[in-house]
C-alpha cells in the first residue's frame, strides 16, 4: 500500500515507453539545451521521431545554486498547428511517475491541447531518468510480499518495522546525498528551471493527483509565474499523514460501494464478505499457479484497489473476486503484480521507490505505533475492507527514515497568481472530491476556481465528459475560465 495511490496504476499494465536521449542533436534552443532523439530503454522501445528528449542540469541543492548539478531528463512533442501558445507541461502523479514514459502514450487524450501547445514532461529528480532511485533489488521486493502489513502479533509487528527500516536503508545506500534533496518543493524549483529552459514566460501546467501538490506548490514559489493551470484528481493540501490515509480510505470506500451498487449488492454487506474473505485469506494465503507465489492479504488488497481506478475495470475486480472466493488468487494476483509494476519475468518498477523517498522527505509527521494502535477503530469504521492496511501505513511507511520531514502540511497559497482550474471528481477513490474543495480555497480567492464533475474513477479530463473536457480546452486553449464551482453531470 501506498501513502499517496498513484495515478499511474492504470497505466502499469500497458507499455511503458522510452526515457534518455540519444546522441545527436536534432534541435537546439536558447538555454543551451540539446534536444535529440529519445532512446529505448529497459521499460521499452523508443517513442515515434516526432518526440525528443533533452537533458538539463539543476542544482543539486536550491539554497547553493552555484554547487553540484543533477540532471533532469525532459520529453516533448512539438505542436501540430501553427498559432503556438507555448509549452504545457505535464505531471503524472505518483510521487514517483515517469513524465518521460507516461507523455507518449497520455498525448493521445490530449490531442486537442497539442494545436497550441508543446506537450512536456519530465522525470522529477529521483525518478526514473533524473536520479532515479531503487531501493531494493526483484529479489527482495518479492520476498517481502510475505510480510504482513496489518500484524496482528508481535512477531508480525517486528517483521513489519525491520523490513520498513531495512527498505529506507537500501533508500539511503542508492541515493546517497540526493536522498535529502528531493522534495516537491525541491521539484517545484525544478519546474521553474525548466519553464524557462523552454523559454517560456509563465507556466502552462497540467497535473494529475500528485501533481496536483506539486502545481499548487509551485504556484506559491512562483505565483507571479503562473500561466494557465490545471490540477485534476487534487490531493488535500490541509491534509497531515494521517489525513491523507483517512482521506484515501473513504475514497476507496465509496468507489467500493458504487462497484458494489453496480453488481446489484447492498453496499454494506458487500464490503462485510469481501472483509471476511481478506480475513481467511491473511489466515490462509490462496494458491495463485504461479511457482514459488501465494496471494497473501496484502496482494489481495492490491489486486482489488486497482481496478476501483476506473468504472471500466469493474467487471474485472468481480470476476478476480469469485475466483478468488473458490480458492483461486490468480485473477487478484495479476492484478496486484500490474500495480506492482511487475513483469512476468519477475522484474519491478521502481515507481514506489522513488515515491516514498519524495513523501517521507516531505512528510514530517511520524505517528508512533501506540498512535497508530490507537487510531486503528477509527479507520476500520471509515472502511472494513481498506482501513487498516492504510492506518498501519501511517506508522510503516517511513518508520526509522534517514533523513527527517519538512513539514505537516504543504504551503500552496498563491494570493497573486493567475486563475488554477482546480477539477474535482465526486466518485475519485484516490483523491476524494473534497481535496479539490479545500486546494480551491487555498490557493486564495479568484485564483482557485473550482470544476465538478459528477463521475466515477481516478481524475475528470479525458474520463467521457464532454462537459469537463470542453471547459478545460477552453481554458487552456483560449483563456476561458469557467465559472467558479461549475458542475458538470
Amino acid at each position: 500500500m501506498t501513502r499517496l495511490v498513484r495515478w499511474t496504476a492504470l497505466a502499469a499494465a500497458s507499455a511503458l515507453l522510452a526515457g534518455g536521449c540519444s546522441g545527436g542533436s536534432s534541435d537546439d534552443d536558447k538555454s543551451g539545451v540539446s534536444w535529440g532523439r529519445c532512446k529505448a530503454t529497459a521499460d521499452g522501445p523508443a517513442p515515434s521521431s516526432e518526440w525528443q528528449c533533452a537533458t538539463v542540469k539543476v542544482p543539486l541543492d536550491w539554497s547553493k545554486p552555484d554547487g553540484e548539478t543533477i540532471g533532469l531528463g525532459l520529453i516533448r512533442a512539438k505542436a501540430r498547428g501553427d498559432n503556438r501558445l507555448g509549452s504545457l507541461l505535464f505531471n503524472f502523479g505518483g510521487p514517483g511517475a515517469s513524465g518521460m514514459s507516461m507523455m507518449p502514450s497520455y498525448a493521445p487524450t490530449v490531442s486537442s491541447l497539442r494545436e497550441r501547445y508543446d506537450l512536456v514532461s519530465w522525470d522529477p529528480r529521483g525518478v526514473g531518468a533524473s536520479e532515479g532511485v531503487r531501493c531494493r533489488g526483484d529479489k527482495e521486493i518479492q520476498a517481502a510480499e510475505s510480510v504482513d502489513v496489518t500484524p496482528d502479533t508481535p512477531a508480525e509487528e517486528k517483521a513489519y518495522f525491520e523490513d520498513s527500516a531495512d527498505f529506507g536503508k537500501g533508500c539511503q545506500k542508492d541515493a546517497g546525498k540526493l536522498m535529502a534533496h528531493v522534495s516537491t518543493a525541491d521539484s517545484a524549483r525544478d519546474m521553474d528551471r525548466i519553464r524557462e529552459v523552454l523559454g517560456d514566460d509563465r507556466m502552462n501546467y497540467f497535473g494529475i493527483s500528485y501533481g496536483t501538490e506539486l502545481g499548487g506548490t509551485y504556484a506559491h514559489l512562483f505565483p507571479k509565474k503562473v500561466g494557465r493551470v490545471t490540477l485534476d484528481a487534487v490531493v488535500d493540501p490541509t491534509a497531515d499523514t494521517v489525513g491523507h490515509a483517512q482521506n484515501q480510505a473513504r475514497g476507496f470506500q465509496r468507489a467500493l460501494n458504487g462497484y458494489l451498487r453496480s453488481t446489484g449488492q447492498d453496499p454494506a454487506d458487500g464490503t462485510r464478505k469481501i472483509a471476511d474473505l481478506l480475513q481467511r485469506i491473511d489466515a490462509r494465503p490462496l494458491a495463485t499457479g504461479a511457482p514459488g507465489r501465494e496471494l497473501t492479504q496484502t496482494l489481495a488488497v492490491t489486486g482489488i484497489i486497482l481496478p476501483l481506478y476506473s468504472k471500466d475495470s469493474w467487471p474485472t475486480l468481480t470476476s478476480a473476486l469469485k475466483a478468488a472466493e473458490e480458492g483461486d488468487g490468480s485473477e487478484l494476483l495479476v492484478l496486484a503484480d500490474r500495480y506492482n509494476e511487475r513483469d512476468p519475468s519477475g522484474r519491478y518498477g521502481t515507481t514506489t521507490h522513488s515515491q516514498r523517498v519524495i513523501s517521507c522527505l516531505d512528510d514530517r509527521q511520524r505517528p508512533t505505533v501506540a498512535e497508530t494502535k490507537k487510531l486503528l477503530p477509527q479507520f476500520e469504521r471509515i472502511s472494513p475492507v481498506f482501513g487498516r492496511f492504510l492506518g498501519w501505513d501511517t506508522a510503516g511507511w517511513c518508520h526509522d527514515w534517514p533523513v527527517p520531514g519538512q513539514h505537516d502540511t504543504p504551503e500552496v497559497s498563491a494570493p497573486d497568481a493567475a486563475p488554477v482550474l482546480v477539477v474535482g471528481n465526486t466518485g475519485d477513490p484516490a483523491t476524494p472530491y473534497e481535496g479539490a474543495l479545500r486546494m480551491a480555497g487555498e490557493l486564495g480567492k479568484g485564483v482557485g476556481v473550482l470544476l465538478t464533475w459528477r463521475g466515477e474513477g481516478h481524475g475528470a479530463y479525458g474520463s467521457g465528459s464532454d462537459c469537463v473536457d470542453s471547459a478545460v480546452d477552453a481554458y487552456l486553449l483560449d483563456g476561458s475560465v469557467p465559472k467558479d464551482g461549475k458542475v458538470c453531470s
